[in-house]
C-alpha cells in the first residue's frame, strides 16, 4: 500500500504497467501477502514461473516465493543472514577473506572504539542506501546514533529494510578505491557481467553519497582484476551461495580486496542501463530474469544462458570482451523546495536521462541521499583515458538545480 499522498496516482500508474495488482493493508509486505497473491493467481489459471523484488527489504520473501514455486534460488534465511552486516563481516574475516572486524555498538563499545588510534566505519548492521552510514570521528556521540535510530522508526519507506529497527555496528575502516561487481550465480558458478567502479563519492557527516560510476574499471590492472575475481568466488563460496543476481561491493587497497557488503539484486540507480550498454542490449534485471527462468531444473535452458554470459562476462584472468564503457552520474536533492530542474546543451548527449523530480517538489532533511536524476553516457573502451575525464568534468554541471529563495 502505498502512503497515503500518493494515492490513487501511484496505484493507477502501477496498475497501466502490469497485467495484475494486488495492494496489501499495510506499508510493509509480509510472506501471508505474497502466499495470497500467488494463490489467487493459481486460482484464477495462471502458472507462476518465478517471483522477483529489487528491493531488498523484500529479497526472503523473493525467496520464499521462489522455493514454494520450486524455482531454484538462495533460500530465505540465506537472504536475511547476508543482511546482517555484522555476522557477515565477522565470518569473512575468520576465514581471511576480510581484513576488518565488525563490532556490535553500544554506548560503552562507541567510548572504547573512539579512544583507539584506529579509523571505524560506522552503519546500521541491517540497512540499506547508505542511511546513516559514516566514518567514526571523534565528536561521534550515543545520542547522535540515537537520534538517527529514532529518525529511522518515522521513515516509512525505508522501514522494511531495517530489521525492526536500526542497531548499530562498526567496523575497522577499509581503505582504497571501491567498485562493485555485477555477479549472477548459476549453480555455483559465478559469471561477473560487469565490473563497475565508483569514479566520485563523497563521504558526509551522515552518509556516503556514490556520485559517479564507470565500467569497465579505471584504476586496476588486469592482475588486479583477475585477483578480485577469485577473491570474489571465494566470498560466495563461504557465504554458501549457489544461486541468484549480487551486487557485490568492494574496495581494492593497493595490496588486497576486501567486501564492503553483498547485496542480494540488482545494483541500484544506472547500474543495470549500465550492464544493457556494455553487453549490447541485456540489462542486468534481464539477465536475472533470465536466470530465474533458466533455473526450473532444465539444464538445456542453463547451458544455453551460460552459454550466453560467457560471450561478455569477465574472465579469470581479468579480461572481457566488452569493447564499450560507461559513465553515469547521479544527482542527489538537497533540502528545500525546488524551483526548477533542466539539462544543459552537452557536447556528448547522454544515452539515458532521469530525472527523478520536478519543480515544487519539497525536499526533507534526511539521513539518507535523495535522488534528484542521473544521466548515463556511453564511449568507446579504447578512448577511456580522455572520455572519463572530459565526462566528470562535464557532467558535474549537466543538469541545472534550483531552488526556490529561503528554502535550503
Amino acid at each position: 500500500m502505498p502512503l497515503p499522498e500518493h494515492i490513487p496516482e501511484r496505484l493507477e500508474q502501477i496498475h497501466a504497467w502490469a497485467d495484475r495488482l494486488y495492494t496489501t493493508d499495510s506499508h510493509q509486505l509480509k510472506l501471508e501477502d505474497v502466499q495470497t497473491a500467488l494463490e489467487t493467481l493459481r486460482k484464477s489459471g495462471e502458472q507462476v514461473s518465478c517471483c522477483i523484488s529489487v528491493w531488498e527489504g523484500y529479497r526472503h520473501l523473493m525467496a520464499a516465493a521462489n522455493a514454494s514455486l520450486g524455482t531454484y534460488d538462495m533460500d530465505a534465511g540465506q537472504a536475511l543472514a547476508l543482511r546482517n552486516k555484522l555476522n557477515v563481516r565477522n565470518r569473512l574475516a575468520e576465514k581471511g577473506l576480510s581484513h576488518a572486524n565488525a563490532y556490535a555498538l553500544t554506548e560503552s563499545v562507541l567510548e572504547r572504539l573512539k579512544a583507539q588510534d584506529q579509523r571505524y566505519f560506522i552503519k546500521p548492521v541491517h540497512g540499506i542506501a547508505s542511511y546513516a552510514a559514516f566514518p567514526m570521528r571523534k565528536d561521534t556521540t550515543w545520542k547522535a546514533l540515537e537520534d538517527l535510530r529514532l529518525a529511522s522508526a518515522e521513515d516509512t519507506v525505508y522501514a522494511s529494510a531495517f530489521n525492526d529497527g536500526l542497531t548499530f555496528m562498526a567496523e575497522d575502516y577499509i581503505a582504497g578505491h571501491e567498485f562493485s561487481f555485477e555477479t549472477l550465480l548459476v549453480d555455483g558458478q559465478a559469471h561477473v557481467v560487469a565490473i563497475h567502479e565508483k569514479y566520485e563519492v563523497t563521504e558526509t557527516a551522515a552518509t556516503v553519497l556514490e556520485d559517479s560510476c564507470t565500467t569497465p574499471p579505471a584504476s586496476l590492472d588486469q592482475a588486479q582484476i583477475a585477483a578480485g575475481l577469485q577473491w570474489l568466488k571465494d566470498v560466495l563460496a563461504c557465504m554458501a551461495l549457489k544461486w541468484g543476481c549480487y551486487h557485490v561491493e568492494a574496495r581494492f587497497s593497493g595490496q588486497h580486496w576486501d567486501l564492503i557488503e553483498i547485496n542480494p539484486r540488482v545494483g541500484g540507480s544506472l547500474i543495470s542501463h549500465s550492464v544493457e550498454a556494455v553487453t549490447h542490449g541485456h540489462s542486468m534485471l534481464s539477465l536475472w530474469l533470465d536466470l530465474l527462468l533458466a533455473s526450473q531444473d532444465d539444464t538445456a535452458l542453463r547451458e544455453d544462458l551460460v552459454r550466453h554470459l560467457a560471450q561478455f562476462e569477465w574472465q579469470a584472468d581479468g579480461t572481457s570482451a566488452q569493447s564499450v564503457a560507461t559513465f553515469f552520474r547521479v544527482y542527489f536533492a538537497e533540502p528545500g523546495t525546488l524551483s526548477s530542474v533542466t539539462l544543459n546543451p552537452l557536447p556528448l548527449a547522454p544515452v539515458v536521462q532521469h530525472v527523478l523530480l520536478k519543480a515544487g517538489d519539497v525536499i526533507p532533511a534526511h539521513a539518507r541521499e535523495v535522488f534528484l536524476g542521473q544521466l548515463l553516457w556511453t564511449f568507446e573502451s579504447a578512448n577511456r583515458a580522455t572520455e572519463l575525464e572530459r565526462l566528470a568534468t562535464i557532467s558535474a554541471t549537466a543538469l541545472d538545480i534550483r531552488y526556490q529563495p529561503d528554502s535550503h
